[in-house]
């Protein structure tokens, strides 16, 4: 069993055959961090936690004049007994007071991973996948237990964590601050990098150095948000994509989080994630308990790339779900900006014609197509057709679809109303609101309150109405604003700022009831494109619309940070018009199809009114595509070239058995009398032959990672080039 207890050091260790994780229970009470990084055998306590007394550090111990809670590395800190810096949670009792003493209690090491109530995560499909260490610590006083939840997995290089209070006593408590895990590193010599952006401009990298003080990002926005992804990482000063120690941290959720990281004057570093603690008190009565969200936790000795691989193994195989987890996925057409919100039954036909003659396999109809929706100010919440439109109803256009050899699509935004809708006439108190103050508008809508059990029943039953009224293979589920007036006419006073997170969880419970109900179908979640691109939302969609920028240039940013964590399988990616309508851009066919290729393609154009050479070229586009999906979908990623450094960009993925890859290179803009270059390539095995493109000379892997291929000369802005790597089965090398 990889979790050992060593009674004598009071030491936990975790771990499998590449990384190790060690708690040690100091002094009896408190657990400490003593070590996260590459598989050691042992580890002695006093190595990594000496201990002496600082000017203005508090002597927690009586016995023990050198020890300080101020200065100890410990692995869930609290505020007020000496600890000076940030804690990772905070209870407020009734007498006001928010001073606590969680100390150890008892542990429990079983086999398999435990289901968090009402919350995605991680999972196992068996027992003997991973291992699972319950740190029970107990304050005496408030009678409330504190569980660290850890969970080491065999054959992921992957820890997971998260949080549960249980009340056992008999006076109620807030909970004001409650992290989802914490972890004192011992140097503060990192950088850190995280993933920042707005509508359109999603998962831009940053990368800086840690300064002293706190370093921190987060969203209030009740999701995840364009703004800032829920995932953070340290980095070694000499970390690249291929070397060097990166620690990643990524949460299963999907509303307000936080992330920071606090260095304090003796060079330690403290990180933490979780919900946000902004406008946010839970209220634990006797009896209750409150689980945390989880922690995704990937340690990595090879770079960013390792870390990105081990993550995109975990999302794709242990958090996304259902029958498409493994599947490729169909390469579908949109409508929307075909079309907008200016169609007919009529038009719909004509682009599935065009659509179905191009090879396309799925027609996906978006918005617009209920109620009295011709623009934007009206009808969220009347999910009935528009006969106006659909005089057969989705029916009626989904037949024609499938008769076209295609299957059928919708768009559906859930969560939202239009003041101008019967939904709203009816139940004007279904909106997030606060009484007397004015309901702000967003794309001229308002925001359901999930935190109410009918509104979510109703939803379910709605939705449960609407999926069965037609052949419908796949579901766009969007959400296209943040939360304003965050309030539920439900809830009592003292737990109104419990609203965003009760939002969270009525959100899970639709989408697990509805995903239950309908495993035929493939979700996709959006939120204008990439605002609630996370690991929680893959637990219930296995992909995601990455951006509503579909211009190729911007993609190329979007698609390449967005793949520091997830898997090109959850991202989708479509081919537009030109002038792109984000940027006014004009880029070529070409390179367009090949942005897109690089995840999972889709076509989002007047597929009607191509020219016959175009219509040829995404005909070809769409067969070669088909014969590289696989690769794509799940390969291991090698980022060779970042849009963030310069014009070029170059990426590849490598089957898992090494046996072919595909290669995307792409030059924003072209330089004058330019010098050749040569791309090294990655992850391939050096003692075998490859071919490129089918050319009649073949290379070992060794020579084509070491020395590279050669790039064209050219001539022209928006080149873009794809190359197919292929295994000589008949020749090999031994070294």
């Amino acid at each position: 069993m990889p979790i050992e207890w060593n009674e004598e050091d009071k030491v936990f260790h975790l771990y499998n055959q590449k990384i190790s994780y060690l708690i040690q229970i100091v002094h009896g009470k408190y657990p400490a961090h003593l070590y996260w990084g590459k598989r050691i055998q042992t580890l002695q306590p006093t190595l990594i936690l000496p201990y002496k007394g600082r000017p203005f550090s508090p002597m927690t111990e009586p016995t023990d004049s050198k020890f300080s809670l101020d200065t100890l590395a410990q692995e869930y800190p609290a505020f007020g007994n000496g600890d000076f810096r940030s804690p990772a949670y905070q209870l407020r009792t009734k007498d006001g007071s928010t001073i606590t003493e969680f100390v150890y209690d008892s542990h429990e090491i079983t086999q398999g991973k435990p289901r968090l109530e009402g919350l995605p995560s991680a999972y196992v499909e068996n027992n003997q996948e991973a291992d699972t260490l319950v740190i029970t610590l107990v304050d005496p006083i408030l009678a409330i237990g504190l569980n660290l939840i850890y969970t080491i997995y065999h054959d992921l290089d992957v820890i997971t964590r998260s949080v549960s209070f249980e009340h056992r006593g008999s006076q109620k408590v807030e909970i004001h601050k409650c992290m989802s895990m914490s972890v004192d590193f011992h140097s503060s010599k990192w950088d850190w990098l995280q993933l920042h952006g707005t509508w359109a401009r999603e998962c831009h990298i940053e990368r800086q150095p840690l300064n002293h003080g706190t370093q921190m990002i987060s969203s209030a926005r009740g999701a995840s948000s364009h703004q800032h992804n829920p995932f953070i990482a340290l980095l070694s000063k000499e970390a690249t994509e291929e070397h060097g120690d990166v620690y990643g941290v990524s949460l299963v959720y999907s509303g307000n989080f936080q992330a920071s990281i606090e260095v304090d004057p003796f060079e330690t570093a403290r990180l933490t994630i979780g919900i946000n603690p902004f406008d946010f008190i839970w209220l634990l009565m006797p009896g209750e308990t409150f689980q945390t969200p989880e922690a995704l936790m990937v340690y990595s000795p090879d770079g960013l790339g390792g870390m990105s691989r081990m993550f995109h193994k975990l999302l794709r195989t242990r958090v996304c779900r259902g029958i498409y987890r493994d599947r490729t996925r169909p390469i579908l057409f949109n409508n929307w900006e075909a079309t907008r919100f200016n169609f007919s039954e009529k038009k719909l036909k004509q682009l599935a014609d065009a659509a179905a003659n191009l090879g396309i396999e799925l027609f996906v109809l978006d918005d617009g197509w209920f109620g009295h929706r011709d623009n934007d100010k009206t009808s969220l919440g009347d999910w009935d057709v528009n006969r106006k439109k659909l005089p057969h109803g989705l029916k009626g256009i989904a037949e024609y679809v499938q008769a076209k050899g295609m299957q059928f699509g919708l768009w559906v935004e859930p969560e939202m109303v239009s003041p101008d809708s019967e939904l709203y006439r009816l139940h004007p108190d279904w909106c997030l609101h606060v009484p007397g103050r004015k309901r702000t508008l967003s794309r001229n809508q308002l925001v359901l309150d999930l935190s109410r059990e009918d509104v979510c029943d109703w939803l379910i039953d709605t939705f449960t109405n609407v999926f069965t009224k037609a052949p419908i293979s796949y579901v766009k589920w969007d959400m296209n604003r943040n939360m304003t007036e965050v309030g539920s006419a439900v809830l009592p006073p003292e737990r109104q700022k419990e609203t965003a997170h009760r939002y969270m969880l009525g959100l899970y419970r639709i989408l697990d009831t509805l995903t239950k109900r309908f495993p035929e179908i493939l979700f996709e979640s959006c939120s204008g494109g990439g605002g609630r691109f996370d690991p929680g939302m893959l637990y219930y969609m296995p992909q995601t619309w990455t951006s509503d920028d579909t211009d190729a240039v911007e993609r190329l940013k979007i698609q390449y940070g967005t793949s520091l964590v997830y898997p090109a399988l959850t991202m989708g990616a479509h081919v537009s018009d030109v002038p792109n309508q984000q940027t006014g851009r004009n880029t070529p066919l070409q390179m367009r199809l090949y942005v897109a290729m690089a995840a999972n393609l889709g076509f989002e154009m007047k597929v009607d009114q191509l020219t016959k050479e175009e219509g040829m070229e995404i005909k070809k586009g769409i067969q070669f595509y088909k014969h590289i999906q696989d690769s794509v979908c799940f390969g291991d990623l090698f980022r060779l070239l970042s849009p963030f450094e310069g014009m070029d960009t170059a990426f590849m993925y490598v089957a898992p058995d090494k046996s072919k890859a595909v290669v995307f290179y792409y030059k924003v803009l072209a330089t004058p009398n330019p010098p050749f270059y040569r791309l090294k390539l990655r992850g391939l095995d050096r003692q075998v032959k490859y071919q490129i493109n089918n050319g009649g000379q073949a290379f070992y892997g060794d020579e084509l990672m070491k020395i590279g291929i050669t790039m064209p000369l050219v001539k022209s802005d928006y080149f873009s080039i794809i190359f197919l790597i292929q295994r000589l089965e008949e020749e090999s090398l031994r070294f």
